[in-house]
């Protein structure tokens, strides 16, 4: 099995309007998102090549996209779509997503409230071993 290496994009900052409270809807707040992804750099790295690995750049307008429309609910359905967003790249093997919501509405003092999430590509799954053909007899 291949050996996985990382690529990290911390503190990437998004102003929406995802809540399960009204105001929360209508004023909106900042969320700050993590990104571990895990996939294979040495292509990349051997031919100095942008193509063979993810372009963070891209990567982080497009989960800024993802984050900003349309509103939901909960941080865990906003860390799903961006992890699936993340795995829509065909050379991430596994992502880790934390969203954090440093103002959520909580009536105590707190520094943090986060939601990390951790998917990877479905495999194929084991192979189902095929019948024989009519007539003929297992070897």
């Amino acid at each position: 099995m291949t050996e996985l290496d990382r690529i990290d994009l911390r503190g990437l900052r998004v102003f929406a309007r995802h809540g399960v409270l009204d105001a929360e809807r209508l004023s909106g707040q900042e969320f700050i998102i993590d990104v571990v992804l895990w996939l294979d750099t040495r292509p990349a790295a051997g031919s100095d090549d942008l193509s063979k690995t993810v372009d963070y750049g891209a990567l982080a307008n497009r989960l800024v996209r993802l984050a900003e429309e349309p509103p939901v609910r909960l941080i865990e359905t906003l860390a799903e779509r961006l992890a699936s967003g993340c795995l829509s790249e065909p050379l991430v093997a596994e992502v880790e997503i934390t969203v954090h919501k440093p103002q959520a509405p909580i009536a105590h003092p707190f520094s943090d409230v986060t939601v990390v999430i951790r998917r990877a590509r479905p495999s194929a799954g084991p192979q189902q071993p095929t019948a024989p053909p009519p007539g003929r007899r297992p070897t």
